[in-house]
């Protein structure tokens, strides 16, 4: 009999459930919650179409120890290190993740110092908040997960934005095009590592990479679309920033008028010395 990849997935689970203990008295009760059948039917169904089921990464990837066997109810960022080591990596050096890499309790949205949601104060900040493990799916973590926790004028401007427009023009599995403007696009950047054959597209999940200086935004991402000028009379616009560049910015920064000038003034001696 052949299985689909999807009964493989549940028989698979099932196992690991039976044989380390679904009934011992070492989950707790809000595991064995997570574990009942309706949950793992769920899990299945989800993973069945994401990018972990076409890699063929399946159930004990995760949830099984590598060393020891034993099964692990709740993976932790270790697990997704072990296939995502860059991302995991960034992830730790940024807000969201430095509490984890100093040894201590995962981060809340109640910790934070920008508006956030009240119904998401006590979310833990883990790889599997952004992105559910059993879904994969990008296009919710991209702006989805973001509007869940954070509150503040920024993050609500953008569902009004030109960016937003781009998003939702092209934001289809396995994950955003690269024209779409997504919070992940400006805050988490995509970049190449590797050349020809071997280039591969990562993702620096550092959140707060791309904030201070507000200009090393502009070189990371806002030259990837527009003009150099642009982008730093965009980002040093306090007004636009809050309403989520939902104009072309008005600000005109005088070190662009003193550079013009330079090269007017460079221009001028270069003919007056080409007539000599």
């Amino acid at each position: 009999m052949i299985l689909t990849r999807t009964t493989r997935f549940a028989l698979c689970l099932v196992a690991l459930l039976v044989a380390f203990g679904w009934y011992s008295n070492w989950l707790t009760p809000a595991a064995a919650d997570r574990l009942a059948p309706a949950a793992v039917e769920e899990a299945t169904q989800l993973w069945k179409t994401s990018a972990h089921a076409l890699g063929e990464v399946n159930c004990s990837s995760c949830h099984q120890d590598a060393e020891t066997k034993s099964f692990v109810a709740k993976p932790t960022y270790e697990s997704c290190r072990s296939c995502h080591e860059q991302s995991v990596d960034t992830f730790l050096l940024g807000k969201h993740g430095i509490r984890l890499l100093e040894g201590e309790s995962p981060l809340k949205p109640a910790l934070a110092r920008l508006p956030m949601h009240a119904e998401a104060r006590d979310l833990l900040m883990t790889c599997n908040t952004c992105h559910d493990v059993h879904s994969v799916d990008t296009v919710v973590a991209s702006v989805d997960s973001c509007l869940t926790c954070h509150n503040d004028t920024h993050s609500q401007n953008y569902r009004d934005s030109a960016h937003a427009g781009l998003f939702e023009a092209s934001k289809s599995l396995p994950r955003p095009s690269a024209t779409a403007v997504s919070c992940a696009t400006c805050h988490l950047p995509r970049y190449e590592h590797g050349q020809g054959d071997n280039a591969v597209t990562l993702v620096n999940h550092n959140n707060t990479y791309t904030l201070l200086p507000r200009d090393r935004m502009v070189g990371e991402v806002c030259a990837n679309c527009h003009g150099v000028e642009f982008g730093y009379n965009s980002i040093f616009d306090d007004e636009l920033v809050e309403a989520n560049f939902d104009r072309p910015p008005t600000l005109s920064l005088q070190t662009f008028d003193l550079i013009r000038a330079l090269e007017e003034r460079r221009a001028g001696r270069d003919q007056k010395d080409a007539s000599e």
